[in-house]
Order: C-alpha cells, then structure tokens, then sequence
C-alpha cells in the first residue's frame, strides 16, 4: 500500500523542496516529481542554483535514457511518464490534484505551503488518500524543531 507524507507549513516551498530532494540524494532515493510546467521550471532552476556542494543530479523525463538512469530526480508535468519510470522509490506531487493511479507507488509525498490555496487543495487531496483506506503521515513543519 502507498505511504503518504504530507509535509506541511512549508514557509518558502521551493526551498523546502529542494532540501527534501537533497536528503532524498543522499540518501541513495530516486524521486519523481509530478509538478505543472511552471512549478517543474521554477524547482528546475532552484535545483541549479544550490551550491555546488550541494548539487542534485536531476532531468527531465523525457531526457535521453543515459541521464534518467544517471538522475536522483526526475520531473514531469505528465503523471503517466513518472510512473513509467520502474525505478523510482519516492514520488512528490507539487500539482493542486491527487495524481491519478497513485496506488502503484510505493510512497507519496505532499509538501504544502501556507498560501490558502495551497492549503485549500491539500485538504481536498487529504480527504481523497484518506477515502481510500491511505495511512497518512502529517509533519508540521511550523513546529518542527529547526535543528
């Protein structure tokens, strides 16, 4: 069954974002990221503008198969194409939408912003996961300890 993890009170979501794709690296995860055109080249250009000790090798599903297979990350604006990808252990919706298919997944994660709107749609998505019977993880972010 899919492990969903909402990730909430992201303050800058990029950022957030980006940090969680650097522990997903180095920790020797793959991750998909479904995300609107908008949304994949504002992460695109925030992944290549970490510090150099920082880099996070990632593509474009539709890249050449050499760089998928090189790549920790792998964004798409299309569900279908990440799920094609067999390799992936972790899969983050930066989309308004609970993707579609999901149950083939082994893991799902949400990171949610303090905008209304962003909030607005996690909740919908929430209600969704939960409908289906998913066990939902919730990480406030607000109240994390820092370190």
């Amino acid at each position: 069954m899919t492990q969903v993890d909402f990730h909430f009170n992201a303050p800058d979501k990029m950022a957030y974002v980006c940090r969680l794709l650097r522990k997903a690296s180095g920790q020797r995860k793959r991750v998909g990221v479904w995300a609107d055109q908008e949304a994949g080249h504002v992460l695109n250009l925030s992944l290549w503008n970490l510090n150099a000790s920082d880099f996070v090798s990632h593509c474009w599903a539709n890249d050449p198969l050499n760089m998928l297979e090189q790549s920790s990350v792998i964004l798409s604006s299309q569900w279908a194409d990440l799920v094609a990808i067999p390799y992936l252990d972790v899969h983050l919706n930066l989309n308004e939408l609970s993707p579609p298919n999901f149950e083939q997944v082994a893991r799902l994660i949400e990171v949610v912003g303090p905008e209304e709107r962003d909030r607005s749609s996690a909740r919908i998505r929430w209600k969704q996961y939960s409908q289906l019977g998913f066990q939902i993880n919730r990480f406030d972010l607000a109240s994390a300890n820092p370190n």
